[in-house]
């Protein structure tokens, strides 16, 4: 219920319980302050004024008096739920998140590129935002909002299904009839590709089209967050502790590190050709390579929401399993070596008719 209808039902329901008891032959003297009646413009004087006849006339009389233009406050209310929320980052690299709005407060956060968030307060040209666990200010100049915000997150964001079944079937035709590519388990999460009318959806299995039940997933539109100073500092002192093992002068790595990258090409890439796997590794040491991302393999594999097979537990499991597709050690030890055959793209997905360059499945951008 609105406010505004929440407010006529309270005014209606003294008026109300002042009809019961006038109904009961006893007299009610006005005297003192009558401010309040004033208010009602002389709605509840008439009730106390006269006998009462026809009690439903005098809540309607009263009601017109009241002047209460119900749908125009309805319409406001609803128009001021429609102003978008959200906010996105507007740098090539990173942009600083601050206590209060103003560029000598105490950093709390950093956005990176294509990261977004939701608007608590503005002030000053300063925006406060909530983007993952950062809360603070940051600069107007650095952000965008309204449908420039909404274009971007809708170029840079996925949606996404997670299932909130024990287990649910993948199918190849959105019929129960249809044959099951796989199951996929509780809190697996994978890119909606399309959403029917007829109560399934298209997602993402492995490369392919395949197809689950609406009611058993749950979605949600995802987009990049930022990090808090605090994990900044955790993920930059587990970075430092692996640079150990590491030589960066030829991006040479420890068998660990060459495994893990490995197993993300299978994940992403196991049914591509082995040119679409390199492209999959190139994009990795592209990451590693801008200043927009952690400078390290495993920090760019395990950013927030970056990879899906590294978000939902898939990466892990295939680590755990150990089966990796030896064209895929191949992929990651030649993007490893320098060579990139997507130029400085650092994005990819499923192509879906976005502009980009497009290598089997993928499109990269």
């Amino acid at each position: 219920m609105t406010r505004s209808r929440k407010l006529l039902m309270s005014v209606m329901s003294v008026m109300l319980s002042l009809l019961v008891f006038m109904g009961t032959d006893m007299v009610a003297e006005a005297s003192g302050n009558n401010s309040y009646l004033d208010v009602l413009n002389g709605g509840i004087s008439a009730i106390l004024d006269h006998r009462v006849t026809d009690s439903s006339a005098i809540i309607s009389e009263t009601a017109e008096k009241l002047n209460l233009d119900l749908t125009s406050m309805e319409e406001e209310e609803e128009e001021k739920e429609k102003v978008s929320t959200l906010v996105m980052a507007n740098v090539t690299s990173a942009l600083n998140v601050r206590m209060e709005p103003n560029s000598d407060s105490e950093k709390v956060g950093r956005l990176y590129k294509d990261c977004g968030g939701t608007i608590l307060e503005r002030k000053d040209g300063w925006t406060k935002i909530q983007s993952g666990n950062v809360v603070g200010w940051a600069n107007d100049k650095y952000l965008l909002f309204d449908e420039e915000a909404k274009e971007l997150a809708s170029e840079v964001g996925i949606t996404m299904a997670k299932v909130n079944a024990q287990v649910l079937n993948v199918r190849t035709e959105p019929s129960t009839e249809a044959d099951i590519y796989g199951q996929i388990s509780m809190n697996f999460e994978t890119e909606i590709l399309n959403i029917g009318e007829d109560g399934w959806i298209c997602v993402d299995y492995d490369g392919k089209d395949g197809y689950v039940l609406a009611e058993y997933v749950d979605i949600e539109f995802k987009i990049d967050a930022g990090e808090t100073m605090e994990e900044i500092k955790a993920r930059e002192k587990e970075e430092e502790e692996k640079k150990r093992y590491k030589q960066y002068g030829e991006y040479s790595v420890d068998d660990e590190t060459l495994r893990l990258f490995a197993a993300l090409i299978h994940c992403e890439a196991r049914g591509e050709s082995y040119e679409g796997q390199v492209a999959v590794g190139a994009v990795v040491m592209n990451r590693v390579r801008s200043s927009a991302y952690p400078d390290t393999i495993r920090g760019v594999i395990y950013a927030s929401g970056q990879f899906t097979p590294a978000v939902n537990g898939t990466l892990d499991k295939v680590l755990e399993k150990g089966y990796i597709q030896e064209s895929c050690f191949k992929a990651a030890v030649q993007a490893l070596s320098g060579y990139s055959n997507v130029g400085d793209m650092t994005h990819f997905r499923r192509n879906d008719g976005r502009n980009g360059l497009v290598i089997g499945n993928h499109v990269f951008y």
